[in-house]
């Protein structure tokens, strides 16, 4: 059985915020190494030959800590992007959205705004001050929910003890994801009926990644089913009692666009009654371009609003050829951005999964200077501050291995959250101990694992 381990008398424990404590592995590695493998086997999950031994365990008040800030800066960041224009309209001219954006609305415009939020991930560094939330990734195709499910199947039956008892805690995504479609079912008085819109045609994606979470619901009270937009008819076209009311748009629109599927399925559900969250709007929430208003301040925030964001927002503005404040000062932000590559972190408004993402101090002046004029330009980038991500040591097993090593790796948190629940704490870094913009589909040195509290 795994025990807990002080991994701060035995060397270099990372930053205290990961605190000094690490829960040792439970099984032989082979057993791991298996375990890991066949739980999240044909998802698409791309392969990853550094796995970790055991969940990484973090003390409860860091564990709390992110979750009530994520739930309190979501409050922030929804109230931003609803607030820069009174319509849908609007709001797509304010934000300069793509016209590719500009559909999969549902009809009643306050079903809209209010469901928007229901299925967040912020990013989370833990900088040399504590956490520091980069972005939000505010949509229901976010990554962490099927990955956190899975690694907490493995580590729940390991590391339990003859009466089933495991020595940290976290909440289920599935769980809590279940629990807000019955929240949502009962507040619109409709069926607890859930359609998982998707599709295994998209690039890394495979069948079984929805149909997990479509058997969990199955079996925990919940009528659930997979759909792919050709059968979308079907979750609408039919009697009463055998419609999908509400559901999960587990996709994204540029995904789509980018393997060819015609997204007019999922309008003609939502226009027929379909609930899919979170809604389109959602995309405002997501925007890069919503972090650097929060982060230069609105009118109506209060001096606390005003302080948590200081205290775990990096300094964040969208660029463009205007003056604008640092540190209480006023400044050009044109000038200071070209003049200050090493502290600052240019990325695009809509981009995901570290794409259009340039970090000064890796790239030449030249090559910053281009990309500043081609963001400046197009105006729906945001430039901010560079964080230096601390780190905390993991064990981990490569192929081929016998035993575990040790790491000292620089993690990104991605706290989930369901209908405002924490949901699990999933995470990602890079297994040779570097940093920076960590995807999981990334370098052959990235691997994921998900965070308890102990």
């Amino acid at each position: 059985m795994a025990t807990l381990e002080d991994v701060g008398t035995t060397g270099s424990s990372g930053h205290p915020w990961f605190g000094s404590h690490r829960l040792t592995p439970a099984a032989p590695v082979d057993t791991i190494r298996q375990m890991l493998r066949h739980e999240l086997r044909d998802t698409g999950w791309p392969y990853q030959r550094l796995l970790p031994a055991a969940p990484m365990a973090i003390p409860r008040a860091s564990y709390a800590e992110v979750f009530r800030v994520s739930v309190a800066l979501l409050d922030l960041v929804r109230r931003t992007a609803l607030d820069t224009a009174p319509t849908t309209a609007g709001r797509l001219a304010a934000y300069r959205m793509p016209h590719s954006e500009n559909q999969l609305f549902v009809r009643d415009p306050f079903v809209e705004e209010r469901y928007a939020d229901r299925v967040v991930r912020p990013d989370v560094v833990i900088g040399p001050d504590g956490p520091q939330f980069l972005e939000f990734n505010v949509s229901g195709a976010l990554g962490g929910a099927v990955e956190t499910h899975c690694r907490l199947e493995v580590w729940r039956q390991l590391h339990a003890d003859d009466e089933g008892r495991i020595p940290f805690s976290s909440p289920s995504p599935f769980a809590v994801r279940a629990e807000m479609f019955r929240s949502l079912s009962a507040e619109l008085a409709l069926a607890p009926r859930v359609a998982i819109v998707g599709s295994a045609r998209v690039e890394g994606v495979d069948s079984r990644y929805f149909q997990i979470e479509a058997d969990y619901f199955n079996s925990h009270g919940l009528t659930a089913r997979f759909f792919e937009p050709e059968e979308l008819p079907e979750a609408w076209d039919c009697p009463a009692r055998l419609r999908y009311p509400v559901g999960l748009r587990n996709f994204t629109i540029p995904d789509w666009l980018d393997v060819g599927l015609d997204t007019t399925p999922v309008q003609d559900a939502l226009d027929n009654g379909c609930l899919l969250v979170g809604t389109q709007t959602s995309t405002f929430l997501h925007s890069k371009l919503t972090m650097g208003l929060l982060s230069e301040g609105r009118p109506w925030m209060s001096a606390a609003d005003r302080r948590l964001v200081d205290r775990y927002l990096p300094w964040t503005r969208i660029l463009s050829d205007r003056k604008t404040t640092r540190a209480g000062a006023e400044v050009e932000l044109l000038p200071f951005v070209v003049k200050n590559r090493d502290l600052l972190v240019l990325k695009a408004g809509l981009g995901e999964s570290g794409k259009q993402v340039v970090i000064g101090r890796e790239v030449d002046q030249a090559t910053w200077e281009s990309a500043l004029d081609a963001a400046a330009a197009d105006g729906t980038s945001v430039v901010q501050d560079f964080v230096a991500p601390q780190t905390c040591r993991v064990a981990l097993i490569a192929d081929g291995a016998d035993e575990p090593h040790d790491v000292e790796v620089a993690p990104v948190l991605g706290p989930l959250l369901f209908g405002g629940r924490p949901a699990g704490l999933f995470c990602r870094f890079y297994g040779d101990g570097s940093a920076g913009v960590v995807s999981a589909r990334g370098a052959s040195s990235s691997s994921d694992n998900c965070m308890v509290a102990v």
